[in-house]
This record gives C-alpha cells, sequence and structure tokens, in this order.
C-alpha cells in the first residue's frame, strides 16, 4: 500500500494531535505517517517516501500583509507539495489555507470578501464532479464544517470546480488528477470541531463571548462530514 502523510500547518499542538487522529479516521487507514512542517522544513527525502499526502489546516492566511520567516517558508514548503502532485509523482488533498496556497500557486486570486461563518453549513458539487472518483459519489449535495476569513475568488485557470455555494463560490476543485484542494475541513465530526473551536477561541473566527452558543449548534449539526471524501481519496491514490 502506498504511503500517507499527514502534513501539519497548526502551530497549536492540542489542535495539531487531533487533527492527525481526524485524518486518520477519514482516511480509514491503520496508520498515517505525520510531518510537522512548524517544527521544520520539508526534505526531498520526505517527499519521495509517500505517495499521498493530506494538508490540515492552519491560523496561517495567505494575504496576511506580514509574514514571518517560518510562515514563508511553510508556504514554501506546501507549494513543493503541490507540485509534486502537478508532475503525477503524489496526490495531495490541500485543505483550510492550503487551498489559498495553491491557488496563489497556479495565478488566482484570493480575497477577503467572502468570510465564512464557524459553523456547519451545505455545498453543491457541479456537474463537473459527477465523473470525479472522489467527489463524484457524494453529488448533489454535501454538509461540511466551515470557519475561514480568506477565499478564491475564482478556481484556477487549470482546475476543475467541484464544489460551490452561496457563502464561498470556491469550496472544492481538482487539478490534473490527483490534487484537490478544499475550502472546509472534510475530517473533523462535531466534537472534533467543537473541540477545536477552544484553540481559536480569540482568533476572530467567532464572537468569543458567543462560544457556549456556537459550540452548541456546531454539537447539534448531524450529518456532517467530509470522511468519505478522504476514504475515496485514499482509496483511489493509496
Amino acid at each position: 500500500m502506498a504511503s500517507l502523510l499527514y502534513v501539519c500547518v497548526r502551530p497549536e499542538r492540542g489542535a495539531a494531535e487531533a487533527e492527525h487522529v481526524s485524518f486518520q479516521r477519514g482516511l480509514a487507514v491503520q496508520d498515517l505517517d505525520q510531518f510537522d512542517l512548524l517544527a521544520g522544513p520539508l526534505t526531498d527525502e520526505v517527499l519521495a517516501r509517500h505517495d499521498g499526502f493530506v494538508i490540515g489546516g492552519s491560523p496561517f492566511n495567505v494575504t496576511d500583509a506580514v509574514k514571518s520567516p517560518l510562515q514563508q517558508r511553510v508556504e514554501a514548503d506546501l507549494e513543493c507539495i503541490a507540485a509534486r502532485a502537478l508532475d503525477g509523482h503524489a496526490a495531495a488533498f490541500f485543505t483550510c489555507f492550503g487551498i489559498g496556497v495553491v491557488t496563489r500557486m497556479l495565478g488566482g486570486t484570493l480575497t477577503l470578501s467572502h468570510p465564512e461563518a464557524t459553523r456547519a453549513t451545505q455545498i453543491k458539487t457541479t456537474d463537473a464532479a459527477a465523473t470525479d472518483p472522489v467527489f463524484g459519489p457524494s453529488a448533489p449535495a454535501l454538509s461540511v464544517f466551515t470557519a475561514h476569513k480568506e477565499s478564491a475568488v475564482a478556481a484556477p485557470a487549470d482546475a476543475v470546480l467541484l464544489a460551490t455555494n452561496d457563502d464561498c463560490p470556491v469550496q472544492a476543485y481538482r487539478v490534473g488528477t490527483g490534487l484537490y484542494a478544499t475550502q472546509f475541513h472534510p475530517e473533523p465530526s462535531p466534537r472534533d470541531f467543537a473541540d477545536r473551536m477552544t484553540f481559536y477561541r480569540g482568533n476572530g473566527y467567532f464572537d468569543p463571548e458567543a462560544f457556549d452558543a456556537v459550540e452548541a449548534e456546531i454539537l447539534a449539526a448531524h450529518g456532517v462530514g467530509g470522511e468519505d471524501l478522504l476514504r475515496r481519496f485514499a482509496e483511489n491514490f493509496a
């Protein structure tokens, strides 16, 4: 079986560890290697050793006016993973912050005009998604969790738009055969997402004073999650 790697881009250790567990469950694999980009740079050896990559979320934003050397290096490393997937040497599933990195890399434009609340929301698959091995079986719609500040204005020129909704026109796209990017978080359960909120209470994703109300809405959500997408990604590319 091909080797899958979870790539961590979260500075918050508790959130990162829980995200790794969520991805492993969603991919339905017994073992999921992990690499923390915050702890050190990506190496050619790590890239060559894995055939599939899943990239977690981050409080970083590609549109940040001021970036630390660490964030700049992290973005460059993520572009290396994307390039490997574009060349057909691996498959990659970028989420959250990662879709911004890939969009910019491919010449697309990012905007702060479509912020998404911390909540469960429904996304619609496109006609082009019908034949996609990962998104096709989830047509015509699925519910997922969102909490973002920036998003792509449009899918990059060489990308196939796979999912959209009224809040954010670009929810997911594919480039080539093995590079996927999603605005939303496919891996967390309601409990996972509620627990993650505790790490980002002051990051501007929701009103800290409304924490209890937002958490209650998250926990009450039913039928939410993109785990089927991750499972099919693993089945098709690992």
